[in-house]
């Protein structure tokens, strides 16, 4: 931040390609390069000795490479040095600790990306009010979907512009993701309420002043059906298949259908999280949330040979209900709006807060009769609500009472208690 009240900002945003079946297959051919690079400089990197694994004598060996493969040719040279880049990057991460260490790409698993380091050779124009153009290298010039203002012609300069791209190919097509930073004015202080927000399965997101964030099932009835037949029918194929024998083109189209209906649903997903996360953070300035560990929550009840596990189907079942509402993306999404708008995102500790009377602080066993029903055995008090809305306003109540993990030498330090004073005022 400077001395004018501005800050730096680096975001990316992408947009879907039009990409012609003939540049379409340029840019097959540019992925499947750079992820041959990625082959070929870890198999340099594991007959070295390690006093020669350095940049220099990476980037000699790709250079040499490019020149005598031609199938490597197809790939820019900025793109190739941005696999080099990459590479020597992760194995920084994991000696950090902060990954585990490369390994070889496979063909069928891998995403297929493409690197453009230099915002300078995209040369990006607006053509019409739904789509802009940019110039991809080796490839050309391209049609992209033009949904967010971008810092480009006159309204770039030296702190508002486009930095680079990446070009990405999922299951619904190519699209670039654009590197993009601009120079903004310092958010002041958010002034909205605060308020305390519990995830779930039936109930997505519940906030403490009784208002819910619902969703319905993100494929049609007839999209369903129409997955549940292409899984049967890439089922019954694979069955009949021979040991060793390779997949045949039909059961890898079948395998592309599944994919781009279970896309579909991926992108549906992303689509009401961002809507739902930007409205929260429009109106609220202070969002309290549970510390969960969901990675924890997602293990497998299937144990071992000798103690095998129990209701490892139900376990199974309730893992993907997790996962598919993707509660750490809504957090993350929650977390850089707020600050991005002045507000904050708190996190509370998570133990019983749906087993406490937010009315009385008392846990008592059987208050949760139901998955939607809280009713307090306390005898003095009695309260009965919505569970997801007991626990949300418990959140809350936690945040204010002092109650927030604060981070200390890279660990979240809580207190945790087992009974806190009455939720009175909301």
């Amino acid at each position: 931040m400077s001395d004018h009240g501005v800050e730096t900002r680096q975001f990316g945003h992408r947009a879907r390609l039009a990409l012609p079946p003939a540049l379409a297959l340029k840019a097959d051919h540019q992925a499947h390069a750079a992820r041959t690079m990625w082959n070929l400089l870890h198999a340099w990197w594991q007959m070295m000795p390690k006093e020669k694994r350095t940049l220099q004598n990476a980037d000699a060996a790709i250079r040499q490479g490019r020149q005598d493969i031609d199938f490597l040719a197809v790939l820019p040279a900025q793109a190739a040095q941005a696999v080099l880049k990459t590479y020597f990057q992760a194995w920084k991460n994991c000696w950090d600790g902060r990954a585990d260490a490369p390994n070889f790409k496979g063909r069928f698993r891998t995403v297929m990306t493409v690197d453009v380091p230099q915002g300078r050779d995209l040369n990006i124009t607006r053509v019409h009010r739904r789509w802009g153009m940019v110039n991809l290298p080796k490839i050309g010039r391209v049609r992209f979907r033009w949904t967010k203002d971008l810092p480009v012609g006159k309204h770039a300069d030296k702190e508002n512009r486009i930095t680079g791209a990446r070009l990405v190919k999922d299951p619904l097509g190519w699209h670039i993701a654009f590197r993009v930073q601009t120079l903004e004015p310092v958010p002041e202080p958010h002034r909205g309420p605060e308020i305390g927000i519990d995830v779930g399965i039936t109930v997505p997101l519940a906030r403490s002043d009784g208002q819910t964030y619902e969703h319905d099932a993100w494929l049609t009835e007839r999209e369903q059906a129409r997955l549940l037949d292409l899984e049967q029918r890439a089922a019954r194929r694979k069955k009949h298949r021979k040991p060793g024998e390779r997949t045949s083109h039909r059961l890898h189209h079948t395998y592309d259908q599944i994919a781009g209906l279970r896309a579909k649903a991926k992108r549906r997903a992303a689509d009401w999280q961002h809507k739902t996360t930007t409205k929260i953070a429009d109106t609220y300035g202070t969002v309290v949330v549970e510390a969960l560990t969901i990675t924890n929550m997602v293990k497998s009840a299937k144990g071992t040979v000798d103690q095998p596990g129990r209701n490892v189907a139900q376990k199974s079942g309730l893992n993907r209900s997790i996962s598919a509402e993707a509660w750490g993306r809504t957090v993350t999404l929650l977390t850089y709006k707020l600050a991005h708008r002045g507000g904050t995102l708190a996190k509370v500790p998570a133990p019983n807060t749906s087993r406490r009377c937010s009315a009385c602080g008392f846990i008592t066993p059987g208050s949760r009769e139901t998955q939607a029903l809280f009713v307090c055995k306390n005898p003095g008090c009695g309260w009965t609500g919505n569970a997801d809305h007991n626990a949300a306003r418990n959140i809350l109540h936690l945040y204010r009472m002092g109650h927030a993990l604060i981070p200390a030498a890279g660990r979240a330090v809580a207190r945790r208690v087992q009974r806190v004073k009455p939720a009175t005022a909301r």
